[in-house]
């Protein structure tokens, strides 16, 4: 099990939050989300998570994630 944990810009309301941890939630591999609507932190744990997966169901969701 790996923890990656990754900035999402533009969340703004619980709503935002509930979005984000919805679509990640669904990618492959996936085990658990805790997203922090102040800092925009995702944290993903799982196995075998693709990052850019993780990328896209947050692009879904209507939002980005910040460049490292």
């Amino acid at each position: 099990m790996e923890q990656r944990t990754y900035t999402v810009t533009g969340m703004t309301c619980g709503h935002c939050v509930a979005s984000v941890t919805e679509e990640v939630g669904d990618v492959a591999g996936v085990q658990s989300v805790d997203v922090v609507l102040e800092t925009g932190a995702v944290t993903v744990t799982g196995a075998g998570v693709s990052d850019d997966a993780v990328k896209a169901a947050v692009e879904e969701a209507g939002y980005a994630v910040a460049a490292s």
